[in-house]
């Protein structure tokens, strides 16, 4: 089985690194970050706070380098998903599905412009980068996934997905209709970010406000009445 992660930032290292310990799986990372690249070329990726191990892994910044993969990862910034879907398109040409691990919505559209199997995820997974090639890992969280209805995959594909990287230590839902874990996470993200950037107070503090603890309550109503008309079965948002 070969499995390539595509943008290994803080939350693809943390994937790359459990993945890479299984000993039927080949993992390999595509990364155009020339700090990235060269310190996980050199010391390969470490991983700290909820788990504690380094591990090697094939890194590149030529795609032509990796072989046909089973499975892809994306796991790259948004605003760099319409340039890495074309670049690493053909890694999966074959049979290869695409999960998407990435926030908000769009990438998935973007990816199935160039990949026929694609699946969505979302996770609240915690992961920041200490320095280049080391991830600090604040704690394991579900990951859910499921299929990219356009792209017609089939559920199986997900569910083989699923088992693999839970073999390799990770949490792992497959769902047949992931869209409302991905639309609770953005609705999570839209309140606590957004407020949180207005007012610069970390994660959650202004709940602790009247006047800031409602906004955060009316952007949660309003994502949660777009999910509701578009028939989307939402997870809860309050009190995580």
């Amino acid at each position: 089985m070969k499995i390539c992660i595509v943008g290994c930032g803080a939350l693809g290292s943390v994937f790359a690194a459990h993945l890479v310990r299984l000993d039927d799986v080949e993992v390999y990372v595509y990364e155009v970050s020339d700090s990235q690249l060269g310190a996980i070329r050199q010391h390969g990726v470490r991983i700290s706070g909820a788990a504690e191990f380094a591990v090697r892994v094939n890194a590149t910044a030529n795609a032509g380098e990796i072989p046909p993969c089973d499975f892809g990862i994306f796991a790259t910034k948004s605003q760099h998903t319409r340039a890495a879907a074309p670049q690493t398109a053909h890694l999966f040409r074959e049979s290869g599905a695409i999960c998407s691990v990435q926030n908000g919505l769009g990438n998935e559209e973007i990816i199935a412009q160039h990949n026929n199997l694609v699946i969505r995820g979302a996770t609240t997974l915690a992961a920041h980068l200490i320095a280049p090639g080391h991830a600090g890992f604040e704690f394991y969280s579900p990951l859910w996934i499921g299929p990219f209805e356009p792209s017609g995959i089939p559920y199986e594909r997900v569910v083989q997905l699923a088992e693999i990287m839970n073999r390799a230590g990770l949490k792992v839902v497959p769902l047949e209709d992931a869209r409302g874990a991905q639309w609770t996470k953005l609705i999570f993200n839209s309140a606590v970010n957004a407020v949180g950037a207005l007012t610069q107070l970390h994660h959650g503090a202004a709940t602790r406000f009247a006047p800031t603890a409602a906004l955060y309550e009316a952007v949660l109503e309003e994502g949660e009445a777009v999910t509701k008309a578009l028939g989307i079965p939402c997870m809860a948002t309050r009190g995580r």
